[in-house]
């Protein structure tokens, strides 16, 4: 047995799951192999799965099990406000880590974690690969290109490569600072939680995991890359869409909203700048969508309405009715 007093107090992971049964499955068994003092608990957000999951979920008895069942798909951002409120007022916790459904830490990784003492004011964020070893591209973490103009003026060399943290981070032996990453093996305090709130469960899905974390850096707080810290994430590689199009196109709208609220709060007063170059490319994007331009047409125009207003109050009902546009 596992002694489960930790230097960091209790450490309670949040899972987000819709429809992927057979990856939960297999994040929950690789979760609970840690110890009680690594992991003292998993809250886990169903969202509204139609795959068997709930069913399969009730006949699960591990005692740190804590499962939450959402009567309507509220997305990631959703399903991730849902389960750290829920893990906040339920759970005696100093640490939380949140991670999709087809993501793990490797074997030990949570008890090393729990066994250093750490700062409350510095989140963490994993090292992420896919299961092959390969690092995970979607996963890698960044700093803000428009705090430095030396990383902007790079940026604008290398694209992603300037302000997303080199490959030599991952074998580094000391953690790198970053300003944006993924909810993917991101740990957060209670102090953080507390002082900077929950996710914005109004973006649904794209970008809450960056507007969150430049939330967090904006209030104060430190972020740091922890190559000792490592995830997998069994996801598929995205595949090469030649048409770069959204696919279901209700996407669009959560795409392009969510990227004008992120947007701003990374640039500040030079997204004015940045935002016309924006217009102009999602209003030439329409004649990739063919016969659905018009429905295109009533989302990107719905999304910038609100992205400009910082509205995320818009149902995910009414999004989808404007796909039905010019049908």
């Amino acid at each position: 047995m596992h002694d489960n007093a930790s230097p960091n107090g209790a450490l309670v992971a949040v899972v987000v799951t819709f429809n992927r049964l057979a990856k939960l499955k297999l994040t929950l068994a690789n979760l609970l192999k840690n110890s009680p003092m690594g992991l003292a608990s998993i809250v886990v957000v169903d969202n509204a799965s139609t795959d068997g999951t709930a069913e399969w979920l009730s006949t699960q008895d591990d005692p740190r099990l804590d499962i939450l069942t959402s009567p309507t798909n509220r997305g990631g951002a959703g399903g991730f406000e849902q389960g750290l409120r829920h893990a906040l007022t339920q759970h005696k916790a100093d640490w939380f880590v949140v991670m999709d459904d087809d993501a793990w830490p490797e074997p030990g990784m949570l008890d090393s974690f729990m066994a250093n003492t750490r700062p409350d004011d510095t989140a963490v964020a994993a090292a992420v690969y896919y299961p092959d070893g390969r690092i995970c591209e979607m996963n890698r973490p960044s700093v803000n290109p428009f705090w430095s103009p030396r990383t902007f003026l790079r940026t604008l060399i290398k694209r992603r490569d300037g302000y997303h943290i080199p490959h030599s981070a991952y074998t580094a032996k000391q953690p790198t600072p970053i300003d944006l990453t993924s909810f993917v093996g991101l740990f957060i305090s209670k102090k953080m939680l507390d002082t900077v709130g929950l996710p914005d469960p109004g973006l649904f899905i794209y970008g809450d995991d960056v507007i969150y974390t430049l939330g967090l850096r904006k209030r104060g707080f430190k972020i740091n890359f922890d190559p000792s810290a490592r995830f997998v994430h069994d996801c598929s590689t995205f595949q090469k869409n030649e048409k770069k199009t959204y696919k279901p196109l209700w996407k669009v709208y959560y795409a392009y909203r969510n990227g004008l609220i992120m947007y701003r709060r990374a640039a500040g007063v030079l997204f004015w700048a940045l935002l016309p170059m924006l217009l102009v490319s999602w209003r030439m994007a329409a004649s990739r969508y063919g016969d659905k331009k018009s429905a295109y047409n009533a989302l990107r125009r719905a999304a910038v309405s609100d992205g400009l207003r910082k509205r995320t109050t818009r149902s995910h009902s009414e999004i989808l009715e404007m796909t039905k546009v010019g049908n």
